[in-house]
C-alpha cells in the first residue's frame, strides 16, 4: 500500500506540490504542540525513503519544501488508509486487533508528517532568505 501511494502521488504530483498553499501552512498552535512533542530531538532518527529527495547539494530549497508537500500527503493519505483492515473484522471478527493495529499503524505514518510539517517552515524561511 505504501508504495502505491507513493507512486501515485509521484506520477501526478512530480514532487511539485505548491507548498504556499494553506493546507501546507503551519499555524501556531501546530508549532507550539511541535516544540511539546518535542519534534526537533527525535526528527534525525526517523528513517527517509530517499534521502537525496531532501538534499540541499542535489536541489534547491524550493525543490524540497515541494518534495515535504507531497512527502505530507502520502503519509497523510497512507494514515487514512491504515483503517481499511477494520473491515476485515466483519469476516475474521476480532476488531480490537484490527482497531489498535490500524491506530498505531496511523500514529506511525503521521510521525511523519509531523516531521514534514515541522521542517519545512524552516525551509519557507530559508526561501525567503536567498
Amino acid at each position: 500500500m505504501r508504495l502505491t501511494v507513493a507512486f501515485a502521488y509521484n506520477s501526478v504530483i512530480h514532487n511539485r506540490a505548491d507548498y504556499k498553499k494553506r493546507w501546507y501552512q503551519v499555524g501556531r498552535l501546530e508549532k507550539k504542540l511541535y516544540e511539546k512533542l518535542k519534534v526537533k530531538s527525535w526528527k534525525n532518527s526517523m528513517p527517509t525513503y530517499d534521502a537525496d529527495i531532501f538534499n540541499p547539494r542535489l536541489h534547491t530549497w524550493e525543490q524540497i519544501a515541494q518534495a515535504t508537500c507531497q512527502a505530507e500527503l502520502v503519509h497523510e493519505t497512507i494514515a487514512v488508509l491504515s483503517f481499511s483492515p477494520i473491515m476485515a473484522g466483519i469476516w475474521f471478527g476480532a476488531y480490537p486487533v484490527f482497531i489498535i493495529t490500524s491506530v498505531f499503524s496511523a500514529m506511525f505514518d503521521m510521525m511523519f508528517v509531523i516531521i514534514q510539517r515541522y521542517n519545512r517552515q524552516r525551509i519557507v524561511k530559508l526561501i525567503k532568505v536567498c
